[in-house]
């Protein structure tokens, strides 16, 4: 399995052939180094792992230099796996780029969403509330019933309700590539990905298409 590490620069708009504006999100993939190669004689399964964003050095601790430097990498803040059997050719050391992918193909990218705080259940969960006339002066937004009251007696695990909205990995799926531009390491997806501007994201053949 093919994949990279990038950074969400934001959203715009490109036109197609037809002249309609397409919506995309441009992110700056790459470049990643090759960190470390694992095997299942060594390690117990296949897998590659890329570093990206480079960093001054005293911002990473001397045992993160000294398993960078065995790849003769710079220093890089994000460490991530590929893990599979169709793994792609790689050297220690060497560099993936942005043209790994082509425009046309389909990706899904990975990110942290955008933490909100702590929300109710009408924003978090889309609950309708409770009724807006008829006396209720102050629980048209609030949960309502949630569990029975003699059996069993209490709220089951699990059921919605308020508390902490966002800021958790999500996926978005078959994404189609728009552009792909290799010199400056650039790839703009139709579409919205999750996270804020600069957050980081992973972006990988999809599973689904």
């Amino acid at each position: 399995m093919k994949g990279i590490l990038g950074r969400k620069v934001g959203m715009t708009h490109l036109y197609n052939e037809s002249g309609e504006a397409v919506p995309v999100t441009v992110i700056e993939a790459g470049p990643c180094y090759v960190t470390q190669i694992k095997s299942v004689n060594i390690d117990g399964y296949d897998a590659i792992q890329i570093g990206f964003d480079e960093v001054a050095e005293r911002k990473l601790t001397k045992g993160e230099m000294g398993h960078l430097r065995k790849a003769e990498a710079p220093s890089l803040r994000h460490l991530r796996e590929l893990r599979g059997s169709n793994l792609p050719n790689v050297a220690l050391g060497d560099v993936i780029k942005a043209d790994i992918f082509s425009e046309g193909e389909t990706v899904d990218v990975t990110g942290i969403s955008k933490g909100k705080g702590f929300a109710g259940a009408v924003k978090r969960h889309n609950f309708a509330g409770g009724p807006k006339t008829h006396g209720q002066s102050d629980r048209h937004r609030a949960t309502g019933s949630r569990g029975a009251g003699t059996s069993p007696g209490h709220t089951w695990p699990g059921a919605k309700a308020p508390g902490r909205m966002g800021n958790e990995q999500v996926t978005v799926q078959n994404l189609k590539i728009a552009l792909v531009d290799a010199e400056r390491n650039l790839i703009a997806v139709k579409g919205a990905v999750p996270g804020t501007r600069t957050g980081l994201v992973f972006i990988r053949p999809a599973k689904k298409a």
